[in-house]
């Protein structure tokens, strides 16, 4: 151990002693071990030295002389001396301050004196002055010094508002009731001065006198102001009163512009003749055509009022209700113009949202607001007139050639119709009568998509192409518009009325024409494709022994599909309806393809295997449809994202097909390819396979229970319970004896599907589809013009119409290349000069 404590000297003292280091040092080899006991022992001695030195050291320092607790002695005895120091201080200080106050007493009462002295001398001074100027002020009154007496009258009452608070003494208060009876003789006195100037008509030989009173009128405060332009008001307004009140010719509606003219006349005589008696700031002209406005709102209140408890016939003709309020307005806009002392933003800007209200609007014409409601009965009157007109005008003008952009004319005399209609209730009213125009507006917004362009599509022999195309650019214009006209009802109407203007259902019905009218151009092509079809039913899918090219009826299938496309999608001119166009039909073929598989039954293996061939052929082809459209064929997105729809929606026929290719022996193997390829647990699903191969009655029970042993094993346990693609064919209705049929949605596609298209019940299949809603909407929509509807069916039509329209927007929602949701109702873009504003 000291060897080991030699070779690394100990470091116990240092700041950093690390107890691991040290041990490590002193036992630095196995061999080192034996030492440890000689190395406790060094310890321990070591330690208890330690503790005898700290021992020592603390006792010397409780027991030495400069210990320090001696220290603490001395320094509270020292604080205790310097707090006697600092109390005699304070005992000093306050000797001190008494000292001096008592030094000081008497001058501050000499202060106090002095200041007393000065305020009884001001006080008396004032006394005096007002004493003199109530004096001077008597006699100025009498002599009619106004001018005088107005600047000495607001120097009395200043100088009387320093004794307020000494009215306890008697002189004072006899000298303040003496200010105050003058002040009432003053008033009393111009009071007269004015009567007798105007009732003897010598205003203008006393205008200076007048105008210096007014200035007195001034001085006694508001009150006596108003005492005397209501006096001027009712002595000027008193032969208006007498003539439009007291006579009932006189005071019809019929001679509602002589009012108006009385009062600019009486108007032009104030600014001649009175302006330079009042000062600028009373205004009495603006209090004067207030007055007037007030008293004819009364007036007019009054005769509508007697009007309305007539009999119908001898009530107020609406076109001179409208005549007397567009007058008025005018006149309230004339006053308002007069008198504005702010520049205001014209109606016309976009600030105009910040500007000041209008002084004197409505300040008249608010009487006849509560009867607008006739004028909103006439504009129903029109419009249920412009309904029947509409379906017999043609749609086009006699002079305007066909155009792919090109709307009905209908549709642009309504909306000019409704924007001059807009404008104009809008100054008459923009509250209930407004939101009432509203609810008129949507109505007939139904009116026009039900009653007027769904009865085109339904046009006996079935519309052409060109009418569709007028009908769908027709429902679009109108899509865009009811979106900015619901944003200009809600900007000029009541703010809290703005919640109760929603025309959404009334773009969605136009929305749902716009699907009515793509469904129609789709379902010419179906009338063009029918010899194909026919074709490919007439062929024996059941004896063919080699499949070789595409079928006969693929190429005929294709050269209608494209012909009637390279037709139709020029005359399309928005991209979306182009894409709608082309979805819808490739939708419908695919559907098409699955009713004349179960109408060609039995089907073979070998037939099968050539349908499959004849689809892939159908696919590749339907791929280039929307190249035909000029709007959409530069868009490399939108040509990926139809090549993409196309590929889904007939490949969707692939399960169906392939399972018809694998015979029916040996028997696992149809059962396995029917697991695999349509994938459910259903065995109402399986019999349906097994009929359209053909199999014999007999042979099927086996095939099932083969087919129910698999289904039911652990390795089939993800099967789903009935297949979208099965499910839909049915073991009734097809053609021959217990053939297959194929219902409403085959493959998804949502529609209904015929065995043959009949075009002559086009018309009454589009009516069918929007009377029984969304889940026939394949079917197209159309109106049965021919016999009125009762209110529930009008009312059912209506509802399955925009509920169609939802449906076709949100069908449309995943186009690809197209901005937003297709067809959605925020879309307002670009209609030209036609838009609401």
């Amino acid at each position: 151990m000291n060897g080991a404590a030699a070779a690394a000297p100990s470091s116990l003292d240092a700041v950093d002693y690390d107890p691991i280091e040290h041990l490590n040092a002193i036992f630095s080899h196995p061999s080192t071990l034996a030492s440890i006991t000689q190395t406790r022992t060094a310890l321990q001695n070591h330690q208890n030295d330690l503790s005898t030195s700290i021992s020592d050291l603390v006792a010397a320092q409780a027991y030495g002389d400069d210990s320090s607790l001696a220290r603490m002695q001395s320094a509270k005895s020292e604080l205790a001396l310097l707090f006697r120091k600092i109390e005699s201080v304070r005992t000093r200080a306050i000797e001190t301050e008494q000292t001096i106050t008592s030094m000081t007493a008497d001058i501050k009462r000499l202060d106090g004196t002095k200041r007393n002295l000065t305020l009884s001398m001001t006080a008396l001074k004032r006394l005096q002055m007002l004493t003199t100027a109530y004096e001077q002020l008597r006699g100025l009154a009498k002599s009619r010094q106004y001018k005088e007496c107005a600047s000495l009258l607001q120097a009395v009452l200043q100088l009387m508002r320093h004794f307020n608070s000494y009215r306890s003494i008697d002189q004072i208060a006899t000298l303040s009731r003496n200010v105050a009876e003058l002040q009432r003789e003053l008033l009393e006195q111009v009071c007269e001065d004015f009567e007798l100037a105007f009732a003897k008509g010598e205003v203008g030989n006393k205008k200076s006198v007048l105008s210096e009173a007014c200035l007195v009128m001034d001085a006694l405060g508001e009150n006596a102001r108003a005492r005397l332009v209501t006096w001027y008001v009712n002595t000027q307004l008193r032969e208006y009163r007498q003539v439009f009140r007291g006579n009932d010719e006189a005071g019809s509606l019929d001679n509602i512009g002589r009012r108006y003219s009385w009062f600019r006349r009486m108007l032009k005589t104030f600014e001649d003749e009175h302006a330079g008696i009042f000062p600028v700031n009373w205004r009495v002209n603006e209090v004067l055509a207030n007055a007037f406005c007030e008293g004819t709102r009364d007036d007019f209140k009054g005769i509508l009022e007697r009007s309305m408890r007539k009999p119908e016939g001898a009530r107020v003709d609406v076109n001179l209700l409208l005549s007397c309020l567009q007058e008025t307005m005018d006149f309230e806009q004339s006053l308002e113009k007069r008198f504005a002392s702010d520049p205001r933003a014209s109606i016309d800007t976009l600030s105009s949202t910040e500007e000041k209200p209008l002084t004197f609007d409505r300040s008249i014409s608010e009487a006849f607001e509560p009867y607008l409601s006739l004028w909103v009965d006439s504009q129903e009157k029109q419009l249920a007139g412009m309904i029947p007109k509409y379906r017999t005008a043609p749609l086009l003008n006699p002079d305007e050639e066909f155009s792919p952009q090109a709307v009905i004319p209908s549709s642009i005399e309504l909306f000019h119709f409704y924007k001059t209609t807009l404008a104009q209730c809008a100054k008459l009213s923009t509250g209930e009568r407004l939101l009432d125009l509203a609810r008129l507006l949507a109505k007939y917004l139904d009116e026009y998509a039900q009653q007027v362009l769904l009865h085109f599509l339904q046009m006996p022999g079935g519309p052409s192409v060109k009418t569709v195309i007028l009908v769908l650019n027709t429902a679009d214009y109108w899509h865009m518009n009811t979106q900015q006209l619901e944003d200009n009802l809600k900007k000029r109407i009541d703010a809290e009325l703005g919640p109760k203007v929603d025309l959404s259902s009334q773009s969605d019905a136009f929305m749902g024409v716009a699907s009515a009218a793509v469904l129609s151009l789709v379902h010419k092509v179906e009338v063009d494709c029918e010899p194909s079809w026919r074709e490919m039913r007439n062929t024996n899918w059941s004896k063919m022994e080699s499949v070789g090219d595409q079928s006969s009826y693929v190429a005929e299938l294709l050269r209608h599909v494209n012909t009637r496309t390279e037709e139709i999608l020029p005359l399309v001119g928005k991209q979306q309806y182009a894409r709608a166009f082309c979805d819808n039909l490739v939708e419908h073929l695919s559907t098409t393809y699955v009713t004349n598989i179960v109408q060609c039954r039995p089907v073979s293996e070998v037939g099968a295997e050539q349908m499959l061939l004849d689809k892939y052929v159908l696919t590749k082809g339907l791929t280039t449809l929307l190249s035909h459209s000029p709007s959409a064929s530069a868009s490399t997105t939108a040509q990926t994202g139809f090549v993409k729809r196309v590929n889904q929606s007939m490949m969707r026929l692939d399960p169906l097909l392939k399972t018809l290719q694998v015979r029916p022996s040996p028997p696992e193997g149809l059962v396995q390819a029917y697991l695999i390829h349509i994938g459910d647990r259903s065995e109402t699903n399986f019999r349906k396979i097994l009929e359209l191969k053909g199999v014999r009655k007999l042979d099927q029970p086996a095939l099932v229970e083969l087919f129910v042993i698999h289904r039911d094993g652990k390795s089939n346990e993800q099967l789903v319970q009935m297949s979208p693609l099965l499910t839909p064919l049915m073991n009734s209705g097809g053609m021959g004896s217990g053939g297959l049929g194929i219902s409403g949605a085959a493959l998804g596609g949502g529609a209904s599907v015929q065995p043959r298209f009949d075009p002559a019940g086009f018309g009454e299949k589009l009516f069918s589809a929007a009377r029984d809603g969304v889940e026939r909407a394949g079917g197209g929509m159309g109106d049965r013009m021919g016999s009125p509807l009762g209110e529930d069916a009008k009312s059912a039509v209506e509802g399955n119409l925009k509920s169609i329209g939802k449906f076709f927007r949100r069908d449309m929602s995943g186009f690809s290349g197209i901005g937003g949701r297709f067809g959605g109702r925020r879309d307002v873009s670009g209609s030209g000069d036609d838009t609401m504003r």
